[in-house]
């Protein structure tokens, strides 16, 4: 090893622990013991440009293992990314772009949000996918990167690892190339107390291509291996054996490395250890600077040769060309919202499921972008895009995916496929199993990524497959994560502008709730969806004595009770309520023109726990909710045991009705007598 490389290395290690130091809080024990496997795929291997991190061609590199992530920012500063020796001295501090653990969207150059572990291995299978996909569709040779990644134990410990593992090795996923951080270390001790099994075979078994450096500070060998994993086609583990906290001569190998600063005392050991001046904190050598800066110019001459390829391809072919530059920028089709189906008023109607899946393939016609599939529910969840085929290892320009029983790693896919770009995913499964999805679902919303996760059987609805089927508490799980929209949509044409919302977030997550039971379809102008709220129906004067608002196949139940309570005397306001978040964006004058403050008398409506529509009853409003698990049963037995009927909801409309009103129709009975 020369001394450039071996400063460059310890440069790596004590950047990182000095910031850990002077925060007084992290993890120092990753990027030390890292640092040279690090070093060797962003010196040796990394397209990328420091001055456009965006860059499309570029290489992505996910730190999995995002408790390291001093290892990534001291990486971004050397090489030139936006990243300051400030930031690097702000370390998890508040303003600093330089957070505990990486975070998509606020450091230039971070890939995607990691610390919880696992998310970062799966995420990285998603965007494997993507950029597979797009070499199929276009061309190979403007989307022949890789997936490079630096895995823990943690991460291999995690189940959605295993399922997204397996998934990658079944799909042949070549452009993976993942470097295993073997260190046998981790927070309770040695790995010995709870992780024995051979991770070799284990990988193996998936179907990945499994190599061993006995080393993991031998660059040498490691570059042998990245090169030996971009010519095998099969996803690549590297399993570099690796020393916790290397050098620090008292805690490396230790637990006492991994979660918390060294001291000053053992900190400066380790630098004397290693041949490093104990001063100044946060040293770095003007050679070792140069060198690392040399990816400035590097990456800008890699990024100009792949436009020239991109400018050639488009020219060669002028339609794909410009398809596939729209598809890049994240533009949608022109005019695409023509292309929404409309539906007839239908009182027998349709499932809202079955409406989306006709969505799907009326928009995908013309939005080749529009890509997912499934956990192994397609006909339940009418997901499937009819005349394409599947993506597999021998189709990958296929649109359909078949995730296999695998929620978490479906879920931690599709935010992988949208971070790369160039697609809109989207991936189904019963609403019960958001579960499954949900650290997914929330390190989207964290990051702003687009995922579409289509939830179907949404409600006791589903019927006879009984509680362990039944969702009742999902819906305010899920709106209880912030910058996540929910959408529960009423008919088959909210269903259609429920799609549209979805197509047009681009910040953030959506999640789309269907039944599996048939409701009506409204003679109804339904655009009131994109407000989250809306007055679908009024019976009677404008101004309503009661409020009947629901979500989903409860609003048919509304409208119903509408009707009698009207044929009884009240004027009766029904609002479909699809999406709280939507309506929360909207001005103060919008959401008092859909529900006047000064009508108290209301009453919510939703097949599922009432928590949170105590805000938009008050104080005197009902709520109609399911405060238990469900049951078996065929759903109309189970809605009529459960008070989801529209006798119950008439009988709690009249219990807020102001006394008067109630008073005044006696009297009239009375004198009709």
């Amino acid at each position: 090893m020369t001394d450039l490389q071996t400063r460059a290395i310890n440069t790596l290690r004590f950047l990182s622990a000095d910031a850990v130091q002077k925060a007084n809080s992290g993890h120092p024990g990753l990027p030390m013991g890292a640092a040279a496997m690090a070093f060797t795929i962003w010196t040796r291997h990394l397209r990328h440009n420091p001055r456009n991190p965006r860059w499309m061609g570029r290489d992505r590199f996910v730190l999995s293992g995002g408790h390291g992530s001093m290892l990534l920012y001291s990486l971004l500063h050397l090489t030139g990314y936006d990243v300051s020796l400030d930031d690097l001295k702000n370390f998890r501090q508040w303003n600093s772009i330089t957070p505990g653990h990486p975070e998509y969207g606020l450091t230039p150059g971070v890939e995607m949000t990691t610390g919880p572990l696992g998310q970062g291995f799966a995420t990285g299978v998603g965007m494997a996918i993507a950029a597979t996909h797009l070499a199929a569709t276009y061309s190979q040779e403007l989307f022949n990167g890789f997936i490079y990644s630096i895995v823990t134990d943690g991460d291999l410990m995690e189940g959605v690892a295993s399922e997204a593992a397996s998934l990658a090795g079944h799909l042949s996923l070549g452009k993976l190339i993942y470097l295993y951080d073997d260190n046998h270390i981790s927070i309770d001790g040695s790995t010995d107390l709870a992780f024995t099994e051979n991770r070799a075979a284990r990988f193996d078994a998936y179907n990945w291509h499994v190599q061993i450096v006995d080393d993991g500070n031998d660059v040498g060998a490691i570059d042998r291996a990245i090169h030996s994993a971009k010519a095998d086609p099969r996803p690549s583990i590297i399993m570099c054996r690796t020393t916790i906290g290397f050098g620090a001569p008292k805690k490396q190998g230790t637990s006492k490395a991994h979660g918390e600063p060294l001291g000053d005392e053992e900190l400066d050991a380790a630098k004397v250890n290693l041949g490093w001046p104990k001063e100044p904190r946060f040293y770095i050598p003007g050679d070792v600077l140069a060198f690392y800066r040399e990816a400035v110019e590097c990456g800008r001459n890699t990024e100009h040769e792949w436009n020239i390829k991109l400018a050639e391809y488009q020219s060669a072919n002028p339609e794909k060309g410009a398809e596939l530059e729209r598809r890049l920028s994240g533009r949608l089709p022109r005019s695409w919202q023509k292309d929404l189906p409309v539906f007839p008023a239908d009182a027998k109607g349709m499932a809202t499921r079955a409406a989306s899946g006709k969505v799907i393939n009326a928009l995908a016609a013309k939005m080749p972008e529009l890509i997912g599939g499934s956990a192994d529910l397609a006909p339940s969840n009418n997901t499937k895009i009819d005349g394409s085929p599947a993506f597999q290892k021998d189709s990958p320009e296929g649109r359909n995916f078949h995730f296999g029983v695998r929620e978490h790693a479906m879920g931690a896919a599709l935010n992988g496929m949208a971070l790369y770009g160039g697609v809109i995913p989207y991936g189904g499964t019963f609403l019960i199993f958001s579960d499954y999805n949900r650290p997914s679902i929330r390190i989207a919303a964290l990051s702003r990524i687009p995922s579409i996760f289509v939830f179907t059987h949404d409600s006791v609805g589903l019927g006879e497959d009984g509680p362990t089927h039944q969702p009742v508490e999902h819906l305010a799980a899920l709106r209880a994560i912030p910058n996540l929209t929910v959408l529960r949509p009423a008919d088959a044409n909210e269903t259609a502008r429920a799609w549209k919302v979805a197509l047009e977030n681009r910040h953030g997550p959506t999640v789309l709730a269907l039944t599996r039971q048939a409701v009506p379809t409204f003679d109804a102008d339904t655009s009131g969806l994109e407000k989250g709220a809306y007055v679908l129906a009024t019976f009677g004067k404008k101004t309503p004595d009661v409020i009947l608002m629901a979500s989903g196949s409860e609003v048919s139940l509304a409208v119903d009770a509408a009707k009698i309570l009207h044929e009884k005397g009240s004027n009766v306001r029904v609002v479909s309520f699809p999406s709280w978040e939507l309506f929360e964006k909207q001005d103060k004058a919008y959401r008092e023109s859909v529900l006047p403050k000064k009508v108290t008398a209301r009453v919510s409506i939703e097949a599922g726990a009432g928590l949170g529509w105590e805000r938009y009853v008050g104080p005197g409003g009902r709520v109609i909710s399911i405060e238990r698990f469900g049951a078996s049963a065929p759903y109309k037995v189970i809605y009529e045991k459960f008070g989801l009927t529209v006798g119950n909801i008439v009988a709690q409309a009249k219990s807020v009705l102001p006394k008067k009103k109630v008073v005044k129709k006696i009297v009239k009975k009375v004198k009709r007598k």
